[in-house]
């Protein structure tokens, strides 16, 4: 490199010292450019010997700085430095035993600390506890065949996206310009499918953040209206973490549009206790163990084009019988009395009867239909009808 810089001084040096004959015009401008080619050819030797003496001192520093290290490890080199533990290396029980111990929120910060916590706080282990504790009052099986029917909507979505998607990217790449999108789609992809769709952690966070609708029943709907006490009806729910209630959607009853009751509790929910929808007539398997005094869930529309709400109420004795219990036979009769006691006596809407053998969809235009009957074993069942009670009776 100093052969090529005395090289061409010697060659400025030796064209200045040269007789010259007059130049043609445009020497004058060649000068200018030759001039201006030296300028910057010295700027850049300028700066490329800047760089190389900055580097030889930034090299030279750290080897005094290592020198110095190595120096200070001679004297220090019987003390341990102490071992640093994190929480996976716990033992894989007492691992499982603390997570368990999360609740949702806090699992869900712990899944994102790293891939291998990621992978045990998703595990269907874990949050079906959760769901459990939290949503198996109103989580039935219609709601998971509901929740199966969308994910597999979801996937067959996705691949008919997903082809789309590749057919175009492939199309693009082609071009130059173009040809990082397929990297950038690939890399995006990883990142969102984290979470399989069909997990149980999926499931549960669909459920908190009100995104899936499922089917349940709400007790006395619409707010305690007059016309639905005791009763139990199908409603589509999402949940509002906001305010720890419900938004019910309900069918339309007749020439109705559909009704949503916003602030839905939860002592007013349940899940469907037999798997009939709202618009079926549900085949009794209780009418001939039913004896008076047995409480029982109706199922009641006003007419046919009405879907059916579940009513409570007990079985009652015959006119003709006294009501003792040694001398009672009603329980052999064919014909079944029913009490809805809510009711003020001498209501039309207080007894009722159906018939035991050939019970079927029974009633009129005037006092409604009454369908299949439920006879109710759980005390648990019969205490939450009475906690709805009215505190009036109803005309």
């Amino acid at each position: 490199m100093l052969f090529f810089l005395i090289s061409c001084l010697s060659f400025v040096l030796l064209s200045k010292s040269l007789p010259l004959n007059p130049l043609p015009p445009w020497a004058s401008e060649m000068r200018l450019l030759s001039l201006w080619f030296w300028k910057e050819l010295s700027c850049f030797w300028v700066s490329w010997l800047r760089k190389i003496w900055l580097s030889g001192v930034l090299f030279e520093i750290p080897s005094a700085m290592s020198m110095k290290r190595k120096s200070f490890s001679v004297k220090v080199e019987n003390v341990e430095e102490p071992e640093r533990t994190s929480v996976l290396d716990l033992p894989e029980l007492a691992l499982e035993c603390i997570l368990g111990k999360l609740p949702p929120e806090e699992l869900c910060n712990m899944a994102a600390v790293c891939s291998s916590l990621r992978d045990r706080c998703r595990s269907d282990y874990l949050w079906k506890r959760h769901m459990k504790e939290k949503w198996s009052r109103v989580i039935g099986p219609a709601a998971y065949r509901e929740w199966k029917w969308r994910i597999a909507c979801r996937k067959d979505l996705g691949v008919s996206e997903s082809c789309g998607r590749k057919r175009l990217v492939k199309s693009l790449s082609c071009a130059w310009p173009f040809s990082w999108i397929k990297s950038k789609m690939e890399t995006s992809n990883k990142q969102t499918s984290y979470l399989p769709a069909d997990s149980m952690m999926s499931w549960y966070l669909s459920l908190e953040n009100g995104k899936f609708w499922f089917p349940a029943q709400v007790y006395n709907r619409e707010n305690g209206h007059v016309g639905f006490m005791l009763s139990c009806y199908d409603a589509e729910l999402s949940y509002d973490s906001r305010t720890d209630t419900f938004h019910a959607r309900y069918p339309p009853h007749g020439r109705r549009t559909i009704v949503i009751e916003e602030g839905v509790e939860w002592h007013r929910l349940r899940a469907p206790p037999v798997d009939t929808l709202s618009h079926d007539l549900h085949v009794s398997d209780c009418l001939h163990d039913l004896c008076p005094g047995d409480h029982i869930e109706i199922q009641w529309r006003r007419n046919k084009e009405f879907p059916y709400g579940w009513w409570y109420g007990v079985i009652g004795h015959l006119e003709t019988c006294s009501g003792n219990e040694n001398l009672c036979h009603c329980h052999q009769s064919d014909t079944v009395i029913l009490e809805f006691n809510q009711y003020t006596p001498g209501s039309r809407w207080r007894r009722s009867s159906i018939s035991r053998k050939n019970h079927r969809d029974e009633g009129n235009e005037a006092d409604g239909f009454y369908g299949g009957i439920r006879k109710l074993y759980s005390n648990e069942e019969i205490a939450m009808w009475k906690r709805l009670w009215p505190t009036e009776v109803l005309e």
